[in-house]
């Protein structure tokens, strides 16, 4: 957009995007109590390690599902609604973890309590908003949002392991519970104000309200990045949710486990705010793809390395790759199709985006208990991201196509 064209933009956007990004790192606690305690879980339970892992899927998943009624909620009465019951929800649901005495309440507290009615409403509604706050600066204020998984990655490791090792991951699911309600209840509150009015058939400047979308279907265009973003998710899933258990396997200490996990999430952080401000100059679909390449070269690096320098190094320069892709897809959906169809959409790209992560997750355990190496999982993973940066790169080129057609006419 142009610096002389009018922006929707306004001082309390920055509260809003503030508030988000704070809500979104607290909601991100719980998949990373999983990741670090995944294996005094199954030891505690007399588990394989497929039954934390699955415990992640449901979380995930449910968290996808859960995200398109929550994105109804938001369209019908703002976002302050369902982040206030999600709060709610994801303490519950962390109680009820706590007491865990099998798989089935750990089940039940993870994907329905946590994911399907908490955490849901934690990301796609947030990001949905955001993008009604901004217009000049909407690449960034998504990434805003969405460094939160930075952040608490860095942050949360080391908590949880901390409390884990003198208590017992129960004890873990029992302060989070707590923290979560004496937090994001508050924060909530922030969220009240609705954003600027917007036409709600209005379209991005200099695109056409057509029934076509690349020349293609709407529908066609929106399956399209379905698939991609089960693609680059499976692949993303595996160095997320077991690189910890994965170091530990290595003979390393917990601790240091946990700095790789930090590290990993800590250069996402900035990462994910510098490919933000990358999109807004050169587009959400060119990011996607330099992001996406860079997470499949170190998916392969991740089969090969064995020692604690290596796994830095992995785990530094993955984190520096994955974090720019998902924002990229809140911002294609504003790009392609009208802001009023924005809410639900991006809503759908995250539920996606959640079945990818579940199943990476569940894959990876799977293949573990299988070979009783990470070697395969990762190795799955980059063929995974291989589809992503097929499909990517079709919508790219037909994109391009499009413009350069549009330049010589």
């Amino acid at each position: 957009m142009s610096q002389r064209e009018p922006s929707i933009e306004i001082r309390y956007g920055w509260v809003i995007l503030i508030a988000s990004f704070i809500i979104h790192t607290i909601g991100l606690g719980a998949p990373n109590i999983l990741f670090v305690t995944l294996k005094p879980i199954a030891e505690d339970l007399g588990t394989a390690r497929a039954v934390p892992s699955f415990a992640y899927s449901l979380l995930m998943l449910g968290t996808g599902i859960g995200g398109i009624g929550m994105g109804w909620w938001l369209d019908k009465r703002g976002v302050m609604q369902p982040v206030l019951f999600g709060a709610v929800m994801i303490a519950l649901g962390s109680f009820l973890a706590a007491q865990s005495e099998g798989k089935w309440s750990l089940y039940l507290a993870n994907g329905v309590l946590i994911g399907l009615l908490g955490k849901a409403a934690m990301i796609a509604p947030l990001v949905a908003n955001a993008t009604r706050w901004f217009d000049r600066h909407r690449g960034l204020a998504v990434s805003i949002i969405a460094s939160g998984q930075g952040v608490a990655g860095v942050i949360w490791p080391p908590v949880v392991r901390y409390i884990n090792d003198g208590g017992g991951w129960r004890e873990v699911y029992q302060y989070y519970g707590i923290f979560v309600l004496f937090t994001m209840i508050p924060l909530a509150f922030l969220l009240r104000p609705k954003p600027p009015v917007v036409v709600v058939g209005a379209v991005e400047p200099g695109i056409t309200q057509t029934e076509q979308v690349l020349g293609l279907s709407p529908r066609a265009v929106q399956v399209a990045m379905w698939f991609a973003v089960v693609g680059c998710c499976m692949a993303m899933a595996m160095p997320t949710v077991h690189l910890f258990s994965y170091a530990t396997d290595l003979g390393f200490a917990a601790a240091r486990a946990a700095e790789v996990l930090s590290l990993l999430f800590g250069a996402a952080f900035f990462s994910r705010i510098a490919f933000g401000m990358l999109a807004d100059r050169i587009g959400g679909v060119r990011t996607l793809l330099i992001g996406s390449c860079c997470q499949a070269t170190m998916l392969l690096v991740f089969s090969q390395v064995d020692t604690l320098t290596g796994l830095y190094v992995a785990a530094f320069m993955f984190g520096l790759g994955f974090s720019g892709i998902m924002p990229c897809y809140a911002l294609m959906i504003r790009l392609y199709f009208p802001v009023g169809e924005a809410g639900w959409r991006i809503a759908g790209q995250y539920l996606f985006a959640s079945a990818g992560m579940a199943a990476g997750g569940l894959m990876g355990g799977a293949i573990y208990d299988l070979t009783g190496s990470y070697t395969n999982a990762f190795l799955a993973g980059f063929s995974f991201n291989l589809m992503n940066l097929a499909i990517v790169a079709f919508l790219y080129t037909r994109q391009r196509r499009i413009s350069l057609q549009g330049a010589v006419a």
